[in-house]
């Protein structure tokens, strides 16, 4: 009997262990956790952005709308409009501008006073509208100064922002009073760091900020409307500074990550493209045991990566797409690629 038992325990410690089957149904299962997951996750960013977006438009509209009445008066009231080109927008101009604000505002308390004596002594200023590039400068009621920034894309009119800056006294540095700008671009930071020191950096520099967001955003709305049936995933970051998706019509899984270092850029300093062959990846996971499985490494598309390192988003993605299966057969010889 003892003898039967050991030799029942010998055959049991000599039978292979069904690990191979078990692992397979382990990594099917992850995969179905990370792709539920991925789900979830996607559904998340869409509502958030969603959100984000009805709450910028619902709070900035009655803002923007009164801006814009404002501007629109002030333009209307002008006695001349000037474009400025170059050196002719200085901070010699900016500080004239100032000075006029200041003028004009204590006109106003004189004439609110009755001082008739003290009024006629002040000079009578023109009231000039400034173009400069996508932005038009006015003087407002009160010591304030009006920015208008007006964008575009592809030679396109796009949105009007606005931003309004206030000096107690023409000796005093100017501050940002309100402005219609998105809350995700910096303008606070960019108020700290040049309005005190250099006013018309400060105005040259929001203006930049915002034709670029606005830039890779039409990029990427351009993209999802061409090429929507091509993208299997895409995520963005609010100023548009971080852009990533999926290309699943092909037998590999293609995934392409953006990164702009500067929020004035419009083309990415950071790239990542790679090519993973789930296809084959599946295959190996459930007919390969895992003593002799080998992980499947993706492959880099440098062709990708120099696209969109030179050209814009909508035409990098063309190259790309236009380009990919022969690309794909070069990195993977053994795969039968087809689109699905």
């Amino acid at each position: 009997m003892e003898a039967t038992s050991q030799l029942q325990v010998d055959q049991v410690k000599e039978r292979p262990a069904p690990l191979n089957m078990g692992e397979v149904n382990f990594s099917q299962a992850e995969d179905t956790r990370l792709e539920t997951t991925r789900a979830r996750f996607t559904n998340l960013l869409k509502r958030h952005a969603e959100l984000t977006e009805r709450l910028s438009r619902d709070s900035d509209k009655s803002v923007f709308e009164r801006l814009q009445r404002e501007f629109e008066a002030a333009h209307a009231s002008q006695t001349q409009e000037i474009c400025l080109d170059g050196e002719q927008w200085n901070d010699g101009l900016l500080a004239t501008i100032r000075e006029r604000v200041h003028m004009e505002a204590e006109r106003k308390a004189m004439i609110l006073q009755g001082d008739a004596a003290t009024m006629s002594n002040l000079p009578f200023h023109e009231k000039i509208t400034y173009r400069v590039g996508n932005k038009m400068i006015c003087c407002l009621d009160g010591p304030r100064i009006g920015i208008q920034y007006e964008t575009s894309f592809a030679g396109e009119p796009c949105e009007l922002f606005h931003c309004v800056l206030e000096s107690k006294s023409f000796l005093e540095k100017m501050t940002v009073l309100e402005h219609t700008i998105p809350f995700f671009l910096p303008v606070r930071e960019a108020e700290n760091e040049y309005l005190s020191s250099n006013a018309m950096k400060f105005i040259d520099y929001v203006g930049e900020l915002l034709q670029a967001y606005v830039d890779r955003r039409e990029q990427v709305r351009l993209i999802k409307e061409l090429y929507g049936n091509q993208i299997g995933e895409l995520y963005c970051s609010l100023p548009y500074h971080m852009i990533e998706f999926v290309l699943a019509e092909f037998d590999c899984k293609v995934t392409v990550v953006i990164r702009y270092a500067e929020l004035v850029s419009t083309l990415p300093s950071g790239i990542s493209a790679l090519a993973w062959p789930t296809h084959q990846a599946k295959r190996l996971r459930t007919s390969v045991a895992p003593a002799t499985r080998r992980d499947v490494v993706p492959a880099r598309l440098v062709h990708a990566e120099n696209a969109l390192r030179t050209m814009s988003l909508p035409e990098a993605f063309a190259e790309i797409v236009l380009s990919m299966p022969d690309v794909l057969k070069e990195a993977f010889p053994d795969l039968n690629h087809q689109t699905v």
